[in-house]
């Protein structure tokens, strides 16, 4: 029962961002402060995640490939082939799970048990348009930029690893990254990157919205947003790629 509760609160709550996402005067000023917060403030750590993340699968390929038989191209197609289809998308939904989306949910939950919201609605303010829109179309925005950040800095630290541990040089890397691209790659990673964006914002946003039970009801809402939002990311990461590839 309380499943089918938490589904019906979830749908309104969308179908109710979705009926007023037209009145974009009302939220324009938080969706340029959500950008922000959401895309150039997580630039920094995405990049870092995404540089060793690509560091460290350049490392492994050429150790467990070591027959004179396999090009050491293939270390760098594998590599750069990985971080454009799967890891920068789904490291940057994981990290942002934990930075953006514990974020949105503790907001929110503050403003909650605070009646800040309440207080909102009172003064005839549409809370979900005014709160929770401008934070999942930023979400849905900015997550693309982020996905090619972690791309780049994971396909960067590729090159470097190799370089470092004289296990492939740059020309070999990127001939093997060249040999083996494919645009449609770029594609499905930003679309993954939408749905993430969506995914992530939509999910904290619904837990600290209906959050309650003072301090300790916005700390769990704040977990179950983040633990909710990586279960949902990496579920939708294995639908798309069954639906998409």
């Amino acid at each position: 029962m309380q499943l089918f509760l938490e589904i019906g609160r979830y749908s309104r709550l969308l179908y109710e961002a979705i009926r007023s996402a037209s009145e974009f005067k009302t939220y324009r000023k938080n969706l340029f402060s959500e950008m922000v917060k959401t895309g150039t403030d997580s630039l920094g750590i995405v990049s870092v995640a995404g540089f060793f993340t690509g560091a460290v699968l350049t490392i492994q390929t050429s150790y467990q490939f070591t027959s004179a038989l396999v090009p050491k191209s293939t270390i760098g197609a594998i590599t750069s082939q990985s971080m454009i289809i799967e890891l920068a998308a789904v490291i940057s939904g994981l990290v942002l799970a934990g930075r953006v989306g514990a974020r949105i949910a503790t907001e929110l939950g503050n403003m909650r048990v605070s009646e800040q919201i309440d207080a909102l609605e009172s003064m005839g303010f549409n809370s979900v348009t005014f709160l929770v829109i401008p934070r999942v179309i930023a979400g849905i925005l900015m997550f693309p930029i982020i996905y090619v950040a972690a791309a780049v800095s994971g396909i960067v630290g590729g090159v470097l690893a190799g370089l470092m541990t004289g296990s492939v040089t740059v020309h070999e890397f990127m001939e093997g990254a060249r040999l083996y691209f494919f645009p449609w790659d770029v594609a499905f990673g930003v679309i993954k990157s939408f749905v993430f964006g969506f995914v992530i914002t939509s999910i904290s946003c619904y837990q600290g919205y209906f959050a309650s039970g003072g301090a300790e009801g916005v700390g769990y809402a704040t977990t179950r947003a983040t633990v909710l939002s990586c279960i949902y990311v990496l579920l939708s990461s294995f639908l798309l790629a069954a639906i998409l590839l």
